[in-house]
């Protein structure tokens, strides 16, 4: 019989050919031939075929030889001797005289295309059952760059094909369950884009953590793109809004993160390569301009489009010439896998002891591990992943200790406290104002932290036995009242993207300008008035930033943008800052603007703050980052409210300020709530109405003021009831008050989470949303449904104008 070719160009084959050339060759090949058109650049090159592997198997007792080996495997023989031996029996055997002919032949005659003697190749491995979408043997095989010339051409095809047969490649076929002689090699070649003059990386058409798909990941570093692919690098990250990137006057990247980028890979001095040091200035400075991070993300949303489905692309830019140009493509198989539908409930399967200590449940969840009692963050090199956190209370700093811990245990703090709100945002089990848990809990025994068991968080000794379960998300039941979700770290609001959720009903900013930004508005506008180390942290913090100003916008318009695209189309309610005095001093610089007060709870925080000369500036900057969100990026789904609203004079004092930085109330579809949080917001809420679109009960202060009770107090904890007569029926006299005059009235508070009775309250009320940690979606979504199905209820019409964004409405509709 004839041997077919074994050689083939890329603009010869397609994705129909992975039987041929293999996963990888056959994306090349398919872009070549149907996506040049629409602009996608690939490199031109070519790939042998499985004929020419079957020919060389079938040369000189190979194929036997291998066979022999894999049962050998089978038997008991060790796999890196198993691998090592068929490595060697390929190497031993010189490639066939046809195919070497026509490597040499094909090669030559691609230099003469690109004009040059020997260019430099890509010579890559590319397995017949390789990036498909059920399976991935991407990275098991080997790839060589910056290879020249006929004679390092053939060496790195030959040494390819005996990386079919790495450790990891026989492994993971064992567990795949694929015949190792029923898989091919094909071997690509590619022409090299001169990325180790520039940067290269990695694209993703959704967000690889959570699997969100509404967005692209660029992942971006210097020189060649090897130290992206295989983990060397902690690379710069663009997000880019799916939505936004359609239409041409919006700028689509809402998130970029600049990686250390320490290590980057170069061409060697005799060929192949070499990774070397980055400089300072590479270290800090972005690889990618936006609009070059916007040309990669419209080529990987055409790739997505013509496959069908999520795709890993890598990407390479030619410092030379500047250039962008895609190297591979290959289906997505870990996020595009997972079961979206479900969430996890855990229980205890047996009766425990004693407690040891209880406080405060934060969460669902049970988790356990080795008690680590730490004074400070500074401990993180002895915190074990998989520890118990205990400590007196976390702020910021403590959580890169936070992300690796199992449970957390605090003796201070209450269901707002710094502990509470992030460990519900990573969905760790929290127990916290415990009162003495750093002096119960022992250093390195092991404990089980159970929030699994109502209100009260328990902690108890030992690793106890547990379940968890999962809840088909698509059974929960609809609702008239929207239940919503409460956010504060963008960083993790993909996470919760697949809750059938009906917004966001509050997003702190908060948070963002504590994790994102770091330092004081003030202070980035002022230096001069900081003292001479804050000074200095805030240029190394800016580094990069010309002006400090600008630095605060984009840092708090990506957090922002995060959020409301993970929650796209539906409304995503951004409370402007409400630090108190004492926690803005607490932000770099901010010890200079801030005075100290005796009771910083009820001083100068939220709206007084907008207008006064002391952060009218800084007020300044948060609007011109809500601008940018909702203008330049889009997302008009961003609804803006404005907290510790005392008088009437005060709210038009601060629409005035925010209409003078272009966001003025009606304009572009902009709705600007107020938070219902003080007695007079309610007494007044008709007069409120008329300046504002909608409520939002804050009952943490609502409580608090209307009880006279310091809702930080642990002496007044039995005292501070958000079930109270009078603080319900503030918000019975508030929600029909609102709803004459047609607006809406929404709670972000906490208590809905933790009792059913007063979710059935609120419902029975008439209120709007519901908005509540990520975690207590769920059971808030049954207790919802089951209060609406009470006959005494009855029917409630929602008032007019309050329709939300609808699914398919494209970012900037309405402006």
């Amino acid at each position: 019989m004839a041997m077919t070719r074994r050689v083939v160009p890329f603009a010869e084959f397609g994705r129909q050919d992975v039987g041929r050339v293999g996963g990888k060759n056959a994306s090349l090949g398919e872009m070549t031939a149907h996506l040049a058109a629409a602009g996608v650049r690939v490199p031109p090159g070519f790939a042998t075929t499985a004929d020419a592997y079957a020919e060389l198997l079938d040369s000189h007792g190979l194929r036997a030889g291998i066979a022999a080996q894999i049962e050998r495997l089978h038997t008991g023989a060790v796999l890196d001797e198993v691998g090592a031996a068929i490595r060697s029996m390929i190497m031993a055997e010189p490639l066939p005289a046809g195919l070497r002919a026509e490597l040499v032949s094909t090669y030559e005659q691609l230099a003469r295309d690109q004009g040059r003697d020997d260019p430099e190749v890509a010579v890559r491995s590319s397995a017949t059952a390789e990036d498909l979408p059920q399976a991935s043997f991407a990275g098991q095989q080997e790839t060589y760059l910056n290879v020249r010339g006929p004679a390092q051409l053939l060496q790195s095809c030959h040494r390819c094909y005996a990386s079919l047969f790495t450790d990891r490649a026989i492994d993971y076929r064992e567990r795949m369950g694929f015949d190792h002689l029923s898989v091919a090699l094909s071997v690509g070649v590619q022409i090299m884009v001169r990325s180790d003059l520039a940067g290269a990386g990695v694209i993703f058409t959704l967000d690889p953590e959570s699997g969100f798909p509404e967005v692209i990941v660029v992942s971006a570093a210097w020189g060649l793109g090897e130290t992206v692919v295989s983990g060397q690098v902690d690379p710069d990250e663009y997000t880019v809004f799916k939505p936004s990137l359609k239409d041409p006057a919006l700028d689509p990247v809402i998130d970029v993160r600049i990686g250390a980028k320490r290590k980057k890979a170069v061409y060697g001095q005799h060929g192949l390569t070499r990774t070397a040091d980055t400089t300072c200035e590479e270290r800090s400075r972005r690889v990618l301009a936006d609009a070059e991070v916007r040309l990669l993300a419209e080529w990987a949303m055409t790739v997505e489009e013509h496959y069908g489905c999520p795709m890993d692309l890598e990407w390479a830019k030619d410092g030379l010439t500047g250039e962008l140009a895609i190297v591979q493509a290959r289906p997505e198989t870990v996020q595009s896998r997972r079961r979206t539908t479900t969430l996890r409930r855990c229980r205890l399967t047996a009766t425990p002891r004693q407690s040891l200590i209880e406080g405060i449940a934060v969460g669902e969840a049970i988790g356990s591990g080795p008690v680590v009692v730490l004074d400070s963050p500074v401990d993180l090199d002895r915190f074990p992943t998989g520890g118990v956190l205990v400590t007196g209370i976390t702020d910021p700093d403590w959580e890169p200790v936070m992300k690796q811990a199992s449970a957390i245990v605090t003796d201070h703090g209450g269901r707002t406290s710094h502990a509470a709100i992030v460990s519900r945002e990573l969905g760790v089990p929290a127990v916290v104002g415990t009162g003495r848990a750093t002096e119960v809990l022992r250093d390195g025994r092991n404990a089980t932290v159970s929030c699994a068991e109502g209100t009260r968080g328990r902690v108890y000794a030992g690793l106890l036995a547990y379940e968890e379960r999962e809840t088909d998300l698509t059974e929960l039941p609809a609702t008239r009242t929207r239940v919503m979700l409460n956010l504060a770290d963008p960083s993790a609001a993909f996470r919760w993207w697949r809750l059938p959720a009906d917004g966001v009903g509050l997003a702190r900013l908060e948070f963002i300008v504590a994790h994102q930004v770091k330092a004081h508005p003030m202070a980035l506008l002022h230096p001069e008035r900081v003292d001479r180390h804050d000074r200095c942290a805030i240029e190394q913090l800016t580094e990069g930033h010309l002006d400090r100003g600008q630095y605060f916008i984009d840092r708090l318009a990506h957090g922002v943008a995060r959020i409301a695209a993970s929650r796209w189309p539906d409304p995503v309610v951004v409370r402007t800052s409400d630090f108190k005095t004492n926690e803005y001093a607490r932000l770099l610089g901010g010890r200079s603007f801030e005075p100290v007060e005796a009771n910083p709870m009820i001083g100068w925080r939220g709206a007084s703050r907008y207008y006064s000369d002391g952060y009218r500036e800084g007020f300044a900057l948060e609007c011109r980052a809500l601008r940018r969100v909702r203008d330049e990026m889009g997302l008009t789904n961003v609804v803006v409210m404005i907290p510790f609203c005392r008088t009437l004079e005060e709210a038009d004092r601060v629409l005035d300020v925010m209409a003078e930085q272009g966001l003025r109330r009606g304009e572009h579809g902009l709705k600007v709530y107020v938070m219902a949080e003080i007695p007079s917001n309610v007494i007044l809420a008709e007069d409120f109405a008329e300046r504002f679109d909608g409520f939002s009960v804050g009952s943490n202060d609502l409580t608090q003021l209307t009880l006279g009770v310091d809702r930080d107090s642990e002496a007044l904890a039995h005292v501070f009831d958000e079930t109270d007569p009078a603080v319900t029926q503030s918000i019975q006299l508030l929600v029909p008050r609102a709803h004459l005059v047609g607006r809406t009235v929404g709670l972000c508070g906490q208590r809905p989470s933790d009792d059913p009775a007063f979710t059935e309250f609120l419902v029975k009320a008439g209120i709007d949303s519901i908005s509540v940690a990520p975690d207590s979606f769920a059971a808030v979504k049954q207790h919802v449904a089951a209060a609406e199905l009470d006959p005494q209820r009855g029917d409630r019409t929602v008032p007019s104008g309050t329709r939300q964004p609808q699914a398919g409405m494209s970012p900037g509709d309405g402006k």
